[in-house]
């Protein structure tokens, strides 16, 4: 990695040492959709002045996006002018003193096995990635006191939480996941790592007895993660 973009990245991340401003970035890449400066005053208890103030901060540090739009979907004249809303960046930072490079190395691998004209290598994928999930279902398993379906599906979110995939609920119940963990590899080779990532999902939640269960699906969507998880009523996935 270059200096400058060292630096870059430091600068980003220095930020985040502030609380409030940890508390701002939070309220905004928690929440899926653009966020004003009202809704993130009163989500964090501060004056809408110093929230603007550290949100336009964490724009200017990379990590935020200011969009414009309106409150309503209300236009012409009276409809207000357009207010100002905040989206978590597009932007990652990955940051390793001193640099390492893993992302190169998974890139590599993955066109390996993607190269494989048998197969052979991606159903070993597969497999170890449903070995993982797994092992982090049986883990998930261990933190509940009885398999009701509530206590399911809060250790289904916490499991996926920890790994990254920011777990959010749907109106009909199904999980949807805002960031895919492999998104940078996904990008390159999309059918071999959500594949995998289906693999160790489904094996995570075979570990809970849930009842109904709850069963993993391919369903890609743009800047999110490529599965979904739901639970079956009747041999048929809700919602």
């Amino acid at each position: 990695m270059h200096p400058t973009d060292i630096d870059q990245q430091l600068t980003g991340l220095a930020g985040l040492g502030d609380p409030l401003r940890r508390a701002l970035y939070r309220q905004v890449a928690e929440r899926g959709v653009p966020v004003s400066r009202d809704d993130a005053a009163q989500a964090t208890g501060i004056s809408r002045p110093l929230a603007a103030y550290h949100l336009d901060k964490l724009v200017h540090d990379g990590l935020l996006e200011a969009r414009y739009q309106r409150r309503s979907d209300r236009r012409g004249p009276g409809a207000g002018r357009p207010a100002k809303h905040y989206v978590r960046a597009d932007r990652q930072i990955e940051l390793s003193l001193p640099t390492r490079d893993y992302a190169a190395l998974a890139e590599l691998l993955a066109g390996a096995v993607q190269a494989d004209p048998t197969g052979a290598a991606q159903a070993a994928l597969n497999r170890a990635a449903a070995s993982l999930g797994a092992e982090l279902g049986t883990e998930a398993a261990a933190t509940l006191v009885q398999a009701d379906p509530d206590q399911v599906l809060t250790a289904v979110r916490q499991a996926l939480a920890a790994r990254g995939y920011e777990p959010h609920d749907d109106p009909d119940g199904t999980i949807r996941l805002r960031n895919c963990p492999f998104d940078r590899i996904a990008a390159h080779h999309p059918q071999l790592i959500c594949g995998a990532n289906h693999a160790m999902l489904q094996g995570l939640t075979d570990q809970l007895d849930g009842d109904p269960p709850i069963q993993a699906v391919l369903d890609p969507q743009p800047g999110r993660c490529c599965v979904v998880l739901t639970r079956v009523v009747d041999g048929r996935a809700a919602g």
